[in-house]
């Protein structure tokens, strides 16, 4: 099927987009297209025109001088490819490793990833337990929004319609810091049925001085255990304070039953991930 007809924008500036998207609401706006392309040939999604970022060479750069900063338009295949951002965040490459084909890890972004707030994505997982945020520009400026506070409900963020993300963040570990991302994928798409993530750092005085596990595939957004967090925090780590942690790695979680696996099944396959992802990150200590 062939998607509804629509005028196609390639601005050469963030402000320029920005316009673009104020001035047309049924706007959408281009990353890598893998989600919103496919959506439109179905005729699930008929935005009136398209604003294509992949002019914008600004959105496209990694730092890792201090906090990491990624420009939202690096692909998972630049990110992969980074040597520099391997050694402070070795997360987001066994990630990507693990993620889609080569026809998506080359023109999937990170940005987009997150904009687009699929339920099932595996990098919304791992960005939220590294307490990452992003950079939102619009027409009143910019702003910073916690990954925490940028996911809403399914294929919904807390951007406006006229916002662009143009970097997202993400602190330097500090310490002994170790992490670690699983997934029970579907067979088919690859897709992450439940997907685990888990950064884990400990304290001066040698017990877990912070534990953060982000959560796909479960529920309707990528959300964070807090309960099975909290468990763990000022506990030695060792495999009984892994294993407690989480068993309450669902809890609290609004955990959704598909075709794919019931909620019971995901609420299981959750404290198995999660166990699995802890012991690899505990590993890394």
């Amino acid at each position: 099927m062939f998607p509804s007809q629509f005028a196609y924008h390639r601005p050469a500036s963030v402000d320029e987009a920005v316009k673009l998207l104020q001035q047309d609401p049924d706007a959408k706006i281009l990353a890598g297209g893998h989600s919103l392309l496919p959506a439109m040939k179905l005729r699930l999604a008929a935005p009136s025109a398209l604003v294509d970022l992949n002019r914008i060479d600004s959105l496209r750069q990694i730092a890792v001088n201090g906090n990491v900063r990624i420009g939202a338009m690096t692909t998972y295949e630049q990110i992969y490819e980074a040597d520099d951002l391997k050694q402070v965040l070795p997360i987001l490459k066994e990630t990507i490793y693990q993620l889609g084909d080569r026809q998506v890890q080359a023109r999937g972004t990170l940005g987009g990833s997150l904009a687009h707030s699929d339920p099932g994505a595996d990098l919304t997982a791992v960005v939220l337990a590294l307490d990452g945020s992003v950079t939102a520009v619009g027409p009143n400026g910019q702003r910073t929004i916690p990954v925490s506070e940028l996911f809403v409900d399914l294929l919904t963020t807390s951007l406006a319609p006229d916002e662009v993300i143009t970097e997202v963040q993400i602190p330097r570990p500090q310490g002994k810091t170790g992490m670690a991302y699983l997934k029970h994928r579907h067979p088919a798409s690859g897709y992450a049925v439940v997907g685990v993530a888990a950064v884990i750092t400990l304290g001066d005085d040698g017990n877990v001085g912070a534990a953060r596990i982000g959560v796909t595939g479960a529920t309707s957004k990528a959300e964070r255990a807090s309960v099975a967090e909290e468990a763990l925090v000022g506990k030695p780590l060792t495999a009984d304070s892994i294993a407690s942690a989480a068993a309450l790695a669902a809890d609290g979680l609004d955990i959704n039953g598909d075709h794919y696996a019931s909620a019971d099944y995901r609420r299981h396959l959750v404290t198995v991930y999660a166990k699995r992802a802890l012991e690899q990150a505990a590993g890394q200590l």
